[in-house]
């Protein structure tokens, strides 16, 4: 079971290596394109909302029919966004076509492959297996921002997109060879309510308390992931850099990793200390940090550097712990919906983070001092909430 997992896990890397090229390259492509920065969270978020859109029928559908089927459509749809990124897309219109169609593609990946791995498995093995999977996914987006600024440095942003989509086609290739053609069914199991009927998981309190967690959650993380590159961007244009000091698409890559080893500590450290003590701290630090970094950059470049690592670790803290949470609190039969559920809610999140982000950064105007300031600083308001939301639903499930 474990060369399964680790199978399905390496698929899921190749499927998410590219899928954080854009923001990785938005500077270049915010000058090239002429973008404002509302256009530029357009086109970051554009993935997120169509995720959204097609997530609660590609999951549920994995209560029906092997999630392989799923998978195979996912990576290969993927493969075909980040090809026509690199051959097609000449400016906004076309790119937010082509992330879209990413955003669709990424949706047949990434909880039906999680659903393979969690069908298999039940208790403690569960959800470590959940967590080496969030983990694998992390580091692959992690290592997309420097991929994707090396590539672009040595031949331009079309090669980094291509990386891509031979990645997705190599996770697709995985995917044909490994997963089963048939998906067991739980003993006792009621059969699979319609297809977008949500309502048995919206009356599951407890699933539903770490589906609100976990959308505040990906909100955040979607903003920083979109914006991180083109913030320190703006702070070395500003200050300079030391010169022992990377690039931003190599500190946001240490960054991402960093997150990584959080995220495998964080969901242990939930197994023993109790997963809504671990979820509370991480979710108060990071709504701390994102006030400080937002003003970082108006003092020096390492600050900048420094409070990126940390927010991004602090964010990182409770994501295994929370999707762990809802596939723990799935009722029989019902996982598929409920992780469908879970992504979709935390997708739409992680839509309006970017693009809330950028709003924000034109409101405030190019170049003012608060800037930054109110569009990284909002995102802590928006954690706390969560935060509340989270307790309140769990207590009273």
């Amino acid at each position: 079971m474990s060369r399964f997992v680790a199978a399905i896990v390496t698929a899921q890397i190749f499927a998410q290596i590219g899928a954080f090229t854009l923001p990785a390259l938005l500077p270049g492509f915010i000058a090239r394109w002429s973008l404002s920065a509302t256009e530029a969270g357009w086109l970051v978020g554009a993935f997120f909302a169509a995720y959204v859109a097609a997530v609660p029928v590609l999951v549920a559908l994995t209560d029906r029919v092997p999630a392989r089927r799923v998978y195979l459509f996912g990576t290969a749809l993927t493969a075909f966004s980040h090809l026509g990124f690199a051959l097609a897309a000449e400016g906004f219109w076309s790119g937010l076509a082509l992330r879209a169609v990413a955003g669709i593609g990424w949706a047949g990946c990434y909880m039906p492959g999680l659903k393979v791995i969690a069908d298999r498995l039940e208790g403690a093995a569960q959800s470590r297996a959940v967590s080496w999977h969030a983990a694998g996914v992390g580091i692959a987006g992690a290592a997309s921002f420097a991929i994707a600024g090396a590539l672009d440095a040595v031949a331009g942003p079309s090669a980094a997109f291509l990386f891509g989509a031979a990645a997705a086609a190599i996770a697709c290739a995985i995917g044909a060879a490994v997963m089963p053609a048939a998906a067991p069914r739980p003993a006792g199991a009621a059969p699979p309510a319609a297809l977008l009927d949500f309502r048995p998981v919206l009356r599951n309190r407890a699933a539903m308390a770490w589906i609100i967690g976990y959308t505040t959650h990906t909100w955040e993380l979607a903003a920083l992931r979109a914006w991180a590159v083109t913030f320190l961007a703006a702070a070395i244009a500003q200050h300079g850099a030391p010169d022992w000091l990377p690039g931003p698409t190599v500190l946001f890559t240490a960054a991402g990793l960093a997150g990584i080893a959080v995220s495998v500590s964080g969901n242990e450290a939930a197994a023993r200390f109790g997963r809504a003590r671990v979820v509370a701290a991480a979710m108060g630090a990071a709504a701390v940090l994102a006030l400080a970094t937002g003003w970082s950059g108006l003092v020096s470049v390492p600050l900048a550097a420094l409070c990126v690592l940390l927010w991004n670790a602090a964010i990182y803290l409770d994501s295994s712990a929370l999707t762990a949470g809802t596939v723990q609190a799935a009722a029989p039969g019902m996982r598929g919906a409920t992780m469908g559920l879970h992504s979709m809610c935390g997708y739409a999140g992680g839509f309006v983070g970017p693009l809330g982000v950028g709003v924000a950064l034109d409101i405030a105007g190019p170049g003012r001092d608060l800037a930054w300031g109110l569009a990284f600083g909002h995102l802590a308001l928006v954690g706390l909430l969560g935060l509340l939301l989270l307790r309140r639903l769990g207590r009273a499930g």
